[in-house]
Order: structure tokens, then C-alpha cells, then sequence
């Protein structure tokens, strides 16, 4: 269901609200530029600071402007379990063709409510997508716990975001060749496929989207060459993108990629610094994009 370059896709903003018109733009150009699934409501979207009802909204936006053309993988995490399977099924109802959950932040439970959290998750008959992120949840889905959780019906894959490309070795024995690994880390994107992953839940994709997926292709197809060149293209911006908090790098840089994009950020995220802003045009030279 999920492979190849699927961007974790900006929120924009205006004078404080969702700013529907925009992320619709975003959404037509995504796939326009050849994304292969598209991830609303991620840590890139603003999901912390998003209300119940705009976390809905533009799920169902998603949905409504993808028209079947690319699967939706929506982001339902949370620390408080009744609140995941509340967002969970909001994402069902909105049309979402799955969902995506990292373990429980900040309580930091051990690897049985790690377990039992995202079961709970996985009975609303919504396929889940797990997310291992320990450098924001302090958490970790461990293999062997990741072993348990493939095993559930409706758990069909990990975007791992652990930085450790030995883990979709261990991840793909433990878990079955049929589990979807997707990377989490723009920049470990070409080594994570090498080693069995099928595609990257991507930041630089926001802005980047057809190299991103042309990228993505090249691995698919074993054109090596062709994705390490991509890559080394690639590379700067997948850098400057986390030059400062993100996304406020990524929302600065889709505006010089595509004028009139709002880089307007909600509380606490705060604009980047002129040094990450002059790093990210750099980049954007680089690859060629301005």
C-alpha cells in the first residue's frame, strides 16, 4: 500500500487559521510532482498544536483532493491511548487508509504498554502504521515488541526514525518480508532501501516532491547510480531542513520554491534564524530548485 516518496506534508497557516485553500494547492501539487502517498496531520503538519476539528478537517481534505490517486496515511498519534483510538477513528471516518501512531511520549511506559497502546490502536479495523521516533518520544518500539505487533492484523509496517539503519535488518527477520519499512530520515533514505526498506515518510518532499520521488524510483528499479547522484543532489537541503526547529526551515523553504506559500508557524514554533534560512537557499541552489 505504501511505498516510494510519501511527504509529510506542511500545514499552512493564515492570520492563525488553517489556510484550506493553500494545503489543498499542496496537496494537487504533491501529486502532480509524482508522491506516491501523502502523510497529513504529521510532527511536519503542526499535529501538536492542531484542534480535534482542524486535525479532522484536514485529513478530510486530504482525502477529498487525492481522490484515490494516493493512499493517505494519516497521523493519529498520542500519549493518552483514548485519545489515539478517538484520532484514529476520526481519521477512518474521514477516509484515511491508514494511520499512523508512535508509541506513548513523555509517561514513557515500558515495552508492554508500548505494546498495549498500540494494540488498542490496531482494533478499529484501520491498517496502522507504527512510528519509532525515540529522539522525540524517549520511547522505543523494540524489536521484539515490533515483532509482537506484526503479528496483529492490522499492523502493516514501521517508518522508522531511529537512525539506525541496522534495525531494518533485525526489524525485516523479526517482522516478515511482507512488513513495510519506510525510513523516517531524508538522509538515510538511500541506505535504508538498500537494506529492504520500500520508501521514506519525507520532509524534504514538501519541497522537493518530483526529485524525491524520482529518487525513490531509482532505488525501486536498482538504478543505483542514479539514486546516488539524486542524493548527493538532495543532500544540503535534507541538512538545512533541520537547520532550526522544524518545520519552520521547510515552510521558508517551500515559499522560495513556490512564491506566496506562508511560512507562518503556530506557538511555540518561532521563525528560523537567518543562518538556517541562508543555509536552506544554498541548498535549494544546489538542487537545482531556485
Amino acid at each position: 500500500m505504501f511505498f516510494g516518496s510519501i511527504p509529510a506534508l506542511l500545514t499552512p497557516f493564515a492570520a492563525g487559521r488553517v489556510d484550506e485553500a493553500a494545503f489543498r494547492d499542496l496537496v494537487e501539487w504533491q501529486i502532480d510532482e509524482g508522491s506516491n502517498g501523502l502523510v497529513p496531520c504529521g510532527t511536519t503538519g503542526e499535529s501538536a498544536t492542531l484542534s480535534a476539528e482542524e486535525h479532522r478537517r484536514v485529513i478530510e481534505v486530504t482525502v477529498e483532493v487525492a481522490r484515490g490517486r494516493v493512499p493517505i496515511l494519516a497521523g493519529c498519534g498520542s500519549n493518552n491511548t483514548a485519545h489515539a483510538i478517538e484520532l484514529t477513528r476520526n481519521a477512518k471516518q474521514a477516509g484515511a487508509d491508514a494511520a499512523l501512531h508512535v508509541p506513548p511520549y513523555y509517561n514513557r511506559p515500558n515495552q508492554d504498554g508500548i505494546y498495549a497502546h498500540l494494540a488498542a490502536v490496531a482494533e478499529l479495523n484501520l491498517p496502522i502504521i507504527l512510528y519509532n521516533v525515540p529522539s522525540r518520544t524517549i520511547t522505543d518500539i523494540s524489536v521484539d515488541t515490533m515483532k509482537r505487533l506484526s503479528r496483529l492484523p492490522n499492523v502493516i509496517g514501521v517508518k522508522d526514525a531511529t537512525g539506525n539503519l541496522a534495525r531494518v535488518s533485525a526489524q525485516r527477520l523479526a517482522c516478515g518480508e511482507g512488513f513495510i519499512q519506510l525510513s523516517g530520515n531524508d538522509d538515510m533514505a538511500l541506505g535504508f532501501n538498500v537494506m529492504g526498506g520500500a520508501g521514506c515518510i519525507s520532509v524534504t518532499a514538501n519541497v522537493a516532491p518530483k526529485l524525491c520521488a524520482e529518487f525513490q524510483a531509482a532505488t525501486r528499479e536498482g538504478r543505483w547510480d542514479d539514486a546516488l547522484a539524486l542524493q548527493d543532489r538532495l543532500y544540503p537541503l535534507h541538512a538545512a531542513l533541520f537547520s532550526d526547529a522544524s518545520p519552520g526551515p521547510a515552510k521558508y523553504a517551500l515559499s522560495r520554491v513556490r512564491p506566496g506559500f506562508s511560512t507562518e508557524l503556530r506557538l511555540p514554533m518561532t521563525e528560523p534564524s537567518a543562518a538556517s534560512k541562508a543555509s536552506v537557499d544554498e541548498a535549494l541552489v544546489h538542487a537545482g530548485l531556485i
